[in-house]
């Protein structure tokens, strides 16, 4: 026989089983929640809008339109400095061991601060002592001043065959020589003048601007990589008045970059890195102008 006083405790224990998966189900989908809900993120994020524009030359200002700009939590500036930092151009002392010119000129471009021995005025930096001692140097001087153009310049008396038979009188002859010829630059020092005509098949700088402009290229080709996979918070590009807008951004300090892209209008190219702070529940507003962005055609950086 059923009876209904058996009834009651089952159908109380069900009740309580299904109040406590209910709780456990809470619970769960509390803890599953993402850390940025929709009311965390409004209390803790702010808006970013801004317009870009670029004024050329005697004209008016343009908007930049469709283009993308980047959100980053590092300037563009310490980027690219930072690929460079990894990038390293080779010491001074060491690119001049890897010439390919007498030892004397390597000891002598060591001693000084110059690179470029086609310069202007490389014979402000020559003593005569200089002349005589370095073979690169005495070979331009020779041929700056030949063919007659000089008056009274020594001529050397000894020659490559008695260098071999007669070794002694080979070198006595070009002590003299070059005793004379220190004498003569000394009282002539204009004499120097135009040596750097002379010197472009041995002079260093050539081959050093390569090795920069090598080593610039490297860094503007992976800098932007570097900026978008480590730094990158948001980007946006711009309409067609050259407005752009960005939502939920974390407070925060941000860089507002066009990377190593130039934006241009007329014959105005203008590159952006321009700091700017968002603060939580509200709307930050700037201007991209030529005022804050850095003209292309002048900019180191990569």
């Amino acid at each position: 026989m059923f009876h209904a006083h058996a009834v009651a405790p089952i159908c109380y224990d069900l009740r309580m089983m299904k109040t406590r998966m209910a709780a456990m189900a809470v619970l769960l989908a509390s803890c599953c929640l993402p850390a940025n809900s929709p009311a965390q993120t409004a209390a803790e994020t702010g808006a970013l809008q801004f317009t870009a524009r670029i004024t050329p030359t005697a004209a008016r200002p343009e908007p930049v339109r469709q283009f993308t700009f980047y959100v980053l939590s590092r300037s563009y500036a310490d980027v690219a400095q930072e690929v460079a930092s990894t990038d390293v151009l080779p010491p001074r002392d060491q690119f001049i061991d890897e010439l390919k010119v007498s030892p004397e000129l390597k000891a002598w471009l060591k001693a000084h601060d110059i690179l470029d021995l086609t310069m202007p005025g490389l014979d402000k930096a020559l003593t005569a002592d200089d002349v005589l001692h370095v073979p690169e140097f005495l070979l331009a001087y020779q041929r700056s001043n030949s063919g007659g153009v000089t008056n009274g310049i020594p001529k050397p008396k000894y020659n490559d065959a008695d260098k071999e038979d007669h070794p002694e009188k080979y070198e006595k002859q070009k002590q003299e020589y070059y005793a004379a010829l220190r004498k003569f630059i000394r009282s002539r020092p204009e004499t120097m003048s135009g040596m750097e005509l002379e010197m472009e098949g041995v002079n260093p700088q050539r081959k050093w601007l390569k090795i920069e402009t090598d080593h610039k290229k490297r860094v503007q080709h992976l800098a932007p990589d570097v900026a978008q996979t480590k730094y990158l918070v948001a980007k946006a590009d711009t309409d067609l008045d050259g407005h752009a807008g960005i939502a939920h951004l974390p407070a925060g300090s941000y860089w507002i970059s066009s990377l190593n892209f130039d934006a241009d209008a007329g014959d105005a190219r203008v590159r952006w890195d321009v700091p700017v702070s968002i603060q939580a529940g509200q709307t930050t507003r700037i201007d991209l102008t030529n005022l804050n962005g850095t003209d292309a055609r002048a900019a180191s950086a990569p």
